[in-house]
């Protein structure tokens, strides 16, 4: 079984969020989402509408993703792809480069962003309105 990691925060789920996790597991046979703790995102600076439990809830009933864990801390990325076996790392292409290092352990892909979609334009969409 290939075995597929990508990670985020995934608050205010849209469909750029959907097309990433879709593309994600049509890499492998079981797709692995690491999501930021509300713990995590204090230390990034960054506040999510919707609460770890609540994003982790929402993305356990995609049908794309296989299992939810915890981001806890910018320094597990080795120890996650180790512990669960993990084949293919993905991220978006606005992260290409920043994990070169994992091809130690797993192939890394970044696939392209869907255009015309994020979440900070969500947020600031809705902040000038």
């Amino acid at each position: 079984m290939k075995k597929v990691l990508t990670y985020g925060t995934f608050d205010l789920l849209h469909w750029g969020h959907i097309n990433l996790l879709k593309r994600a597991k049509q890499l492998g046979d079981y797709l692995v989402v690491a999501i930021s703790t509300d713990e995590f995102n204090a230390i990034k600076d960054k506040k999510a509408y919707h609460s770890f439990e609540n994003r982790k809830m929402i993305l356990e009933a995609i049908r794309y993703v296989d299992e939810v864990i915890a981001e806890e801390t910018w320094d597990q990325k080795v120890q996650d792809v180790q512990k669960h076996d993990i084949d293919v790392f993905v991220m978006g292409d606005d992260w290409e480069g920043k994990f070169d290092f994992l091809k130690d352990y797993c192939k890394v892909v970044y696939l392209t962003r869907t255009a015309g979609i994020s979440t900070s334009q969500i947020k600031d969409e809705l902040l000038y309105k």
